[in-house]
């Protein structure tokens, strides 16, 4: 798994790390099931501390995106991609999402374009088949 993070950035890095390990779930680079490094392994590539990784893999684990196992490790979760109650339990997106588009909003970029923006991204992950109204 090749993470891109911006240690320059403003945002924390192990909510980088937590935001690059969705993305890749999301684009397919990380298969339902699929190992991920140790957070030593991972640390040492990226030459950060070891801690931060653990934040990042801690926060995955409580979202319900990634199960760790003292044996086999950090994994995406098999069934991540599966429309469930209980992986929805405790995420806060709506909020998140609200956040980010009152950003937008205040920044006067228009609706249309936030819609055609979202549309594309959306798009953009592969096997989406969204159910036609």
């Amino acid at each position: 798994m090749y993470l891109v993070l911006d240690l320059d950035s403003e945002v924390p890095i192990y909510q980088q790390i937590r935001d690059r390990v969705v993305e890749a779930i999301a684009e397919g680079a990380l298969a339902p099931g699929a190992g991920l490094p140790s957070t030593r392994q991972l640390a040492v590539d990226l030459a950060i501390n070891f801690h931060t990784v653990n934040k990042a893999y801690d926060l995955l684990r409580r979202e319900g995106i990634i199960r760790i196992n003292r044996k086999s490790g950090a994994a995406a979760r098999p069934d991540v991609k599966q429309p469930s109650d209980e992986l929805r339990a405790g995420v806060d997106w709506e909020a998140r999402m609200r956040t980010l588009l009152a950003e937008l909003d205040v920044r006067g970029i228009a609706k249309e374009e936030v819609k055609r923006h979202v549309a594309a991204v959306l798009d953009g992950f592969p096997g989406r088949e969204d159910e036609k109204p």
